[in-house]
């Protein structure tokens, strides 16, 4: 079979799992029933290979190969075929994305990545790419942050960024603790935290991942580089009224939260706008959520992300103020809190040049949209591949790629873990491309 069957063969097999059928989006949230389908599947595609399979402290998934059986390298690193463990790697070079979704999210964003690894690695082996160096496919748990409302929490907890008492205490709109969702798994909660041991194996990631936005489609390339992340952060808003009746109490009488709650959606669209900035309350819960009762807590989570980290400072803290006059306005009351946050991500200059020369000057551009590859860049050296989206459409079923733009990315990212694999790590600016 062709390594092009062979991702289609991958693709076909994962783009059932966790689809909604009245919608056509995914819902593949962090520990559900499609979320475990989906672990099970990248363990098969692991297994399959000969690679080493494993799970790590935070529920992350790895497939772990040193020099495969049939590589022509004469560097004397371990095969896995014999008594070799993942723990021996040093400087691997590693890639993957993410498997799970936002709600009703599209095929894409993250499957991508992690088909494409094992479709590169298959290319690798074929063509008997000489491997210096261990190799690793990863699947990130809980990307998207859309059941317990923190994105990144493999990455954030592997890094350290994320304490693992402040995650095992989160907490899914239905109630569940994420450690009871994780011990429900069959995964050790208490396992849970920072992991500098396997980040010490890591060499440098490289992260492919569909573009969310247009800018390749109007450079016309079918690949591109990540230049840098935006800001980015999460921030719950709660506004508190007091309920009472809506078919009875007088305008002038009520303490409604809806409308402080309404008034700040749109402050935060004008603020943003004359920042040049990004805001969304793109989630909202009410209580007790009735149509004839008025609304004694509005709880919005607010997305904002900006070019600079001082400017995004700037805007969430007019919203939050715009928020506060309309509340003394409403006889109501605000309570803002950061949920999560990531600063400004500036890929690592020497890997991402040494990227986009090995792609022939594909073109260099930054993103607004965050990825466990901007977490693990505090920590080691990252870089990402992005492939075209004709729509620019993203977190939406209508998400999509073509085929040929797909199997673009996969020769891409082949071409990137050949050279890292055969001619050593991520090279100083002043040392010449091999």
């Amino acid at each position: 079979m062709s390594s092009d069957q062979t991702f289609d063969r991958m693709w076909r097999d994962l783009l059932p799992i966790g689809r909604d059928s009245r919608t056509g989006g995914y819902r593949r949230f962090a520990w559900n029933a499609a979320d475990l389908e989906c672990r099970a599947w990248f363990r098969e595609q692991a297994l399959r290979r000969g690679l080493v399979y494993e799970t790590d402290r935070n529920g992350n998934q790895w497939a772990w190969s040193g020099v495969p059986a049939n590589s022509r390298s004469d560097v004397p690193v371990p095969d896995p075929s014999a008594s070799w463990s993942p723990a021996d790697a040093r400087d691997a070079v590693v890639t993957g994305s993410h498997l799970d979704s936002v709600p009703d999210g599209g095929a894409f964003d993250g499957p991508l990545g992690v088909v494409s690894a094992f479709a590169a690695f298959d290319r690798l082996i074929a063509r008997g790419t000489a491997f210096r160096r261990p190799f690793a496919i990863v699947n990130f748990g809980d990307e998207e942050g859309a059941r317990f409302g923190v994105a990144c929490v493999g990455s954030r907890l592997a890094t350290g960024v994320l304490a693992a008492d402040r995650a095992r205490a989160l907490r899914d709109g239905d109630g569940v603790a994420l450690a009871d969702a994780v011990a429900a798994a069959g995964h050790d909660p208490a396992l849970l935290g920072a992991d500098p041991e396997l980040l010490g194996r890591i060499g440098c990631f490289v992260e492919l991942h569909i573009e969310q936005g247009r800018a390749l489609v109007d450079r016309d390339a079918p690949v591109g580089v990540a230049s840098a992340i935006w800001p980015h952060g999460r921030w719950r808003f709660d506004f508190r009224g007091t309920a009472d009746h809506a078919g009875t109490t007088r305008l002038e009488d009520r303490r409604d939260p809806m409308l402080t709650y309404a008034t700040t959606v749109l402050a935060a669209r004008k603020k943003a706008r004359l920042a040049g900035a990004l805001a969304t309350f793109g989630k909202v819960s009410v209580e007790p959520n009735a149509t004839n009762a008025i609304a004694s807590l509005v709880r919005g989570w607010l997305d904002a992300r900006a070019p600079e980290e001082d400017l995004l400072d700037d805007v969430v803290a007019a919203i939050a103020q715009a928020a506060l006059e309309r509340a003394a306005r409403d006889g109501t009351h605000v309570d803002v809190d950061r949920e999560s946050y990531t600063p400004v991500v500036e890929f690592a200059g020497p890997l991402r040049d040494r990227i986009a020369r090995c792609l022939h000057d594909a073109p260099v551009l930054p993103t607004g949209a965050g990825h466990d590859a901007g977490i693990l860049s505090a920590a080691l050296p990252t870089a990402m591949v992005f492939v075209r989206n004709p729509t620019g459409v993203s977190h939406s079923p209508a998400e999509s790629a073509e085929p040929s733009d797909c199997l673009a990315g996969v020769d891409a990212l082949t071409t990137v873990l050949a050279d890292l694999l055969a001619n050593g790590g991520p090279l100083t600016p002043e040392e010449p491309t091999p």
